[in-house]
């Protein structure tokens, strides 16, 4: 994914390490990634992946989750290579 970098949060390196770009190659990895620390990267509590939209729409959401006042969030992750 060029132009795609991950940091680490470190007590060194003024507290960010780069995440070596094999790490974020595949969707999947970028995706638990960021519903592992939703909270704190976008201050939204993580609720599902890959929650299903039903049956009329027949899609999915690739992350849920709820902001401060209790309003839908929706992140969606695309690789456009």
């Amino acid at each position: 994914m060029p132009g795609l970098k991950l940091f680490r949060t470190d007590t060194t390196n003024s507290g960010m390490t780069e995440v070596t770009p094999r790490l974020a190659e595949v969707e999947a990895d970028v995706q638990g990634l960021v519903e592992a620390h939703m909270e704190r990267l976008l201050g939204v509590r993580f609720l599902a992946s890959e929650y299903s939209t039903g049956p009329v729409h027949g899609g999915r959401i690739d992350s849920l989750g709820l902001d401060e006042n209790g309003s839908p969030v929706i992140v969606e992750f695309t690789d456009r290579r």
